[in-house]
């Protein structure tokens, strides 16, 4: 199994995830969300713009939204040093950024590039919400399964179903207690999307009218919103980075993504769970990813990290992760809810910066939203969300009902 040991992580940004460009009556939105990380990404990591040599681009269904593709050559027209700028489109529905972090190490660890540009980008504020739910039904097998005009908490709804099945031990107090902690940790984060929303303890209830149920078991406040945003990085190699290291007057290397993990299954969710019936994980695919991550970062497993920034697209997706992550044993995630070791101050803080339930969930910019967080956290420049000593921090993203699967293990040497 290859180390990644050549890729470090000199500076990122990510947008206010707050925002509604359509509302601002923004221009050109894309381009715009583009524009400003791709600068903020440069001028956080202090490089000469004229050095970035490639660029990878995150996006799930820009085209579908606002009639725009081809978003890596919009690149080119950000920076007159970009004009000829290699750059290109990834997308794996929500791990879309994850691919494009991918395929930047790839060239990285290929010697091909010093220093690559990753930027994760989408828009979906500018359609009313039944439209958006249905057009992000695209990243689900149309012609295989049918999940309706909700594709997502339809999805999402049957995994719960099946979670309970087999294992038990799950109440709709467990999914609300995760929805808290994120909602807790996004009150840290200015750039979160819920981070000024009031809510009472109704909002998290089984309360038809101020919680209402979405599909099947899930209600209003254990599914994501729709955002807007748009994040960046940018990776170097480590001849790059020691120089930058040097010319910056730094005691130490930039942060360095230490191990990673990918993997696809099929994307009808019934397929896969199918496949999965006599397994001990309902999802065997995603924990080898994550346990990937892991062996080439060279660590056992979640205790050796500080923290874990992973995708709850729903309450329900962030339940399903705790068991693959490691943090417990297959079935058993409520016991790390009830204990408290996932909230800030616990053995293993998941979500600091809120996730995506309460941080915000721009499709595309997601999986690189994770890496900056990640880098901000071993670095001790998040703030308010900030884990203290952080040396070690994962992430997990996945796309479609949990069909394309990455994990990154972001830390210092």
């Amino acid at each position: 199994m290859n180390n990644p040991s050549g890729v470090y992580l000199l500076g990122g940004t990510q947008t206010d995830f707050k925002r509604n460009l359509a509302t601002e009556g923004v221009d050109d939105a894309v381009f715009s969300l583009i524009r400003e990380a791709a600068l903020g990404a440069i001028a956080d990591a202090e490089i000469d713009p004229a050095d970035v040599q490639r660029a990878h681009v995150g996006n799930h269904s820009s085209e579908i939204f606002t009639g725009q593709s081809h978003l890596g050559a919009m690149l080119p027209a950000v920076r007159p040093e970009w004009r000829e700028l290699p750059s290109s489109r990834h997308e794996a529905a929500c791990a879309s950024g994850s691919m494009a972090a991918l395929g930047a190490m790839a060239d990285i660890e290929a010697g091909f590039y010093d220093v690559v540009l990753v930027l994760g980008v989408e828009q979906m504020r500018n359609v009313p919400g039944t439209v958006a739910a249905n057009n992000l039904g695209c990243a689900s097998w149309r012609s295989r399964e049918d999940l309706g005009e909700l594709a997502w908490p339809t999805a999402f709804d049957r995994v719960a179903d099946e979670i309970s099945r087999r294992y038990g031990g799950m109440t709709t107090e467990h999914l609300a207690r995760l929805v808290q902690n994120s909602r807790a940790n996004a009150r840290n984060n200015p750039l979160a999307q819920a981070r000024d929303w009031i809510e009472t303890a109704a909002s998290f209830a089984d309360d038809d009218e101020t919680n209402p149920l979405v599909q099947g078991s899930l209600r209003k406040s254990d599914c994501g919103r729709i955002s807007d945003g748009s994040s960046a990085v940018i990776l170097a190699s480590r001849a790059y980075a020691e120089r930058w290291r040097a010319r910056h007057g730094h005691a130490d290397m930039p942060p360095r993504i230490k191990g990673w993990g990918h993997k696809t299954s099929t994307m009808a969710l019934d397929e896969k769970l199918r496949a999965s019936a006599d397994s001990e994980y309902l999802f065997p695919h995603l924990r080898t990813a994550i346990t990937d991550s892991y062996g080439r970062a060279g660590i056992a497993g979640p205790y050796d990290l500080d923290a874990i920034e992973l995708h709850d697209c729903f309450s329900i997706s962030s339940y399903l992760a705790i068991d693959h992550l490691g943090i417990t044993g297959p079935g058993a995630a409520w016991q790390a809810i009830e204990d408290g070791r996932m909230e800030m101050g616990g053995s293993i803080p998941v979500n600091p910066s809120g996730g995506l339930l309460s941080g915000g969930h721009p499709v595309g910019a997601t999986g690189v939203r994770m890496l900056n967080d990640a880098r901000r956290q071993v670095i001790g420049q998040a703030g308010a969300m900030q884990v203290e000593g952080a040396t070690n921090v994962a992430t997990l993203n996945f796309g479609g009902s949990v069909a394309t699967v990455a994990s990154f293990v972001v830390g210092r040497d």
